[in-house]
């Protein structure tokens, strides 16, 4: 099972939406694979207006919470992401294991058309990276 991580600093947008949208993909296609999401400084809860923009497309983050990146988490990922929020190599337990940064806006303090913006950009990666998952473990059943 490959493990993917993403991660940002409060884990209340960007991340949830991230690992939302992943592990609702993944289950609908069949994927042997998890998300998970966590900051290196969590919010108190997850930014109400992401979880509105989520259940516009009918994915719930009810019962999501932000937690806190822990370098056990990182260890047990295959793969790490970063959202764009500013987490540095040297003060985040993910260290250098990070694979890769999204570079996506901060989606705290936007309006509903803001947040939605940054919704559909992360969607737009996680779709490619379900392709990506889907063709490697496909390849893998080859042998």
């Amino acid at each position: 099972m490959k493990r993917i991580l993403f991660v940002c600093v409060h884990n209340a947008g960007r991340s949830q939406m991230a690992e939302a949208f992943l592990n609702d993909l993944i289950r609908e296609r069949g994927i042997d694979a998890e998300a998970q999401s966590a900051g290196t400084a969590p919010g108190g809860q997850v930014n109400p207006v992401a979880v509105q923009a989520m259940q516009e497309l009918g994915i719930s983050l009810a019962g999501h919470a932000p937690k806190l990146l822990t370098a056990e988490m990182a260890k047990a990922s295959d793969r790490i992401i970063t959202m764009g929020c500013g987490v540095e190599a040297d003060m985040c337990p993910a260290g250098t294991y990070i694979s890769e940064d999204w570079g996506l806006a901060d989606p705290m303090g936007k309006s509903i058309e803001g947040v939605r913006s940054v919704r559909d950009a992360i969607q737009a990666r996680v779709l490619a990276l379900v392709d990506e998952l889907e063709n490697s473990s496909l390849r893998g059943t080859e042998r």
